[in-house]
């Protein structure tokens, strides 16, 4: 396939590394030949590159499936996820989940992106419901509607809440950037 035919969120092979498209332009200056101009992340490494390509440059799109598992528990150094529908069980190192470790709860559903049997990430909700384990009582009461306090969530994010929530209420977070969304 030709680099002109990508589309954000595509993920291609490009001088046999994996990269996940973030953002393209196609370019056609006033003088010169007409160009792609990509941001593309490398999906092994996580490095993110601005890179310009001739519109005839050949890249091979990467068949990534998805895989349903759900989360059973972790030790540290290894989350035991099972398959619903063989009921196997595998395990991921702790390296390979990284921060989605804060928004993965126990008997959950996830989705896994694989490639060729080998586990490139997690898919995570765009929202996932949490519950307040605790409160920073530190926190100054004011009139500003604004005010915020710390909320540590039940897999230990510490998430920033409004004044009104309180321990052992259910909270939305965005799972992106870790942010309070609304109440649950």
């Amino acid at each position: 396939m030709e680099i002109s035919d990508v589309k954000k969120g595509m993920h291609v092979i490009i001088d046999g590394d994996l990269y996940k498209v973030v953002d393209f332009l196609h370019v056609k200056p006033g003088k010169g030949s007409a160009f792609m101009q990509t941001k593309i992340k490398n999906v092994r490494t996580g490095a993110t590159l601005e890179r310009n390509f001739n519109t005839n440059y050949k890249c091979e799109e990467a068949r990534i499936t998805r895989q349903n598992m759900q989360y059973l528990y972790n030790d540290g150094s290894m989350f035991y996820f099972m398959d619903n529908n063989t009921y196997d069980q595998m395990e991921v190192p702790a390296e390979k989940i990284g921060d989605d470790k804060f928004f993965l709860i126990e008997n959950n559903s996830v989705d896994f992106n694989m490639l060729d049997g080998e586990i490139l990430g997690i898919q995570l909700p765009e929202k996932l419901e949490m519950t307040v384990q605790s409160i920073d009582v530190a926190a100054t009461s004011g009139s500003s509607s604004k005010q915020m306090k710390d909320a540590v969530v039940e897999t230990g994010l510490v998430v920033k809440v409004p004044l009104f929530i309180n321990e052992g209420e259910k909270i939305i977070v965005t799972t992106d950037d870790g942010k309070y969304y609304s109440r649950g």
